[in-house]
C-alpha cells in the first residue's frame, strides 16, 4: 500500500491512472495536468476544509441553474476568462483568418434562415436605433466564399436576449444569412446594446467576489460556417462602448472592433456598419 502524504499523494493518484482499465492518451495527458495542478493549488493557497466544501456546493448549485436558456458553467468560465483562452489555444495556427471569441451562453440553435437583407428583428422597442450590417467573408487567399451560412444573434434595446425576456418573440433578433456568390451578407436589426450578465445565483457570487462588474460592452454576435472551412465564432463591437476596455468576459479583440455611422437615407434605418469576415480551410 502506497503512503500517503501531503507530499506524495500527487503522484500516488496519478500512478494509479490506468492501473485497473484502459485510457487514452490524451484523457491521461488531461488528467496528470489537472491532478497536478489543482493539488498543486491546494497547496499553494492551502485550502481549508471548509473553503472546500463551500466549492462544492456551489459547483452544486451551478449545475442546478443549468437548463435550455442559461449555462451556468459557460457563465462562470467566461467570468474567469477560461472560455476565451480555450478558444485562442484551439484556434493557434488559423493564419490570416478573422479573430475568434466566446460563443457566450445565450445562443440558440436552428433560428430561421432569411434573405439577404431581411430584419431580425420581430418587435420595435422605445429608444431602439436601427441598422443595416453588411460584409463579405473570403478566404486567407482573398476569394469570396459562397454559401456560407452566417448565424447572427444579439441582445434587444432593453439588454436581454429573446431566450430570457418572456416579452420578445420566440427567436427575436437571431437568424441566418447565406452569402451569395461574391460572398455578401447583409441583414437589418436594432443597435445592441451594453448589458450586465447575469449577476444573480453562482455567477453573481463569483463576480463580487473578484471584485469586479458584470457589464458587457455592445455586440453582435456571429457564427459562420461552409464545409471545407473552419467555423468561425466570433463578435462584433462597438468602437464608441465604454466598456471595450473593461469586458466583464474578457473578449473583446481589437480586429473585431466595427464603426457604426449614419445610414445612406435609401436604407431606412438609423445607423450602418460595414464588417468582413475571413475563413480559413480546414
Amino acid at each position: 500500500m502506497s503512503v500517503v502524504t501531503i507530499d506524495t499523494v500527487t503522484d500516488v493518484v496519478i500512478a494509479a491512472l490506468g492501473k485497473n482499465g484502459p485510457i487514452t492518451d490524451r484523457n491521461r495527458e488531461i488528467l496528470t495536468a489537472l491532478i497536478r495542478h489543482i493539488h498543486d493549488f491546494t497547496r499553494e493557497v492551502k485550502l481549508q476544509h471548509s473553503e472546500f466544501l463551500y466549492a462544492c456546493d456551489f459547483l452544486a448549485r451551478a449545475g442546478q441553474l443549468c437548463d435550455d436558456k442559461r449555462q451556468e458553467f459557460i457563465l462562470l468560465s467566461d467570468i474567469i476568462g477560461l472560455e476565451v483562452l480555450v478558444d485562442m489555444v484551439s484556434h493557434q495556427g488559423e493564419e490570416g483568418a478573422s479573430e475568434s471569441t466566446v460563443l457566450g451562453p445565450f445562443y440558440r440553435e436552428n433560428p430561421p434562415v432569411l434573405p439577404t437583407g431581411a430584419t431580425i428583428s420581430q418587435m420595435h422597442f422605445e429608444n431602439e436605433e436601427t441598422i443595416f450590417f453588411e460584409g463579405y467573408v473570403r478566404d486567407t487567399d482573398g476569394n469570396p466564399v459562397e454559401g456560407v451560412l452566417v448565424d447572427v444573434w444579439e441582445d434587444a434595446p432593453n439588454g436581454l436576449y429573446e431566450n430570457r425576456d418572456p416579452n420578445q418573440p420566440d427567436y427575436n433578433l437571431r437568424g441566418r444569412l447565406i452569402t451569395d456568390a461574391n460572398g455578401y451578407y447583409a441583414f437589418r436589426a436594432v443597435l445592441p446594446v451594453a448589458y450586465p450578465i447575469p449577476d444573480d445565483h453562482t455567477a453573481g457570487e463569483l463576480i463580487r467576489a473578484m471584485g469586479h462588474h458584470p457589464m458587457r460592452p455592445s455586440h453582435m454576435h456571429f457564427m459562420l460556417q461552409k464545409d471545407g472551412y473552419h467555423r468561425l465564432i466570433s463578435q462584433v463591437f462597438d468602437s464608441r462602448d465604454k466598456y471595450l476596455e473593461n469586458d466583464s468576459v474578457f473578449a473583446v479583440k481589437e480586429s473585431l472592433i466595427g464603426t457604426y455611422r449614419k445610414a445612406d437615407p435609401e436604407l431606412g434605418v438609423d445607423l450602418q456598419i460595414a464588417f468582413d469576415f475571413v475563413l480559413s480551410r480546414a
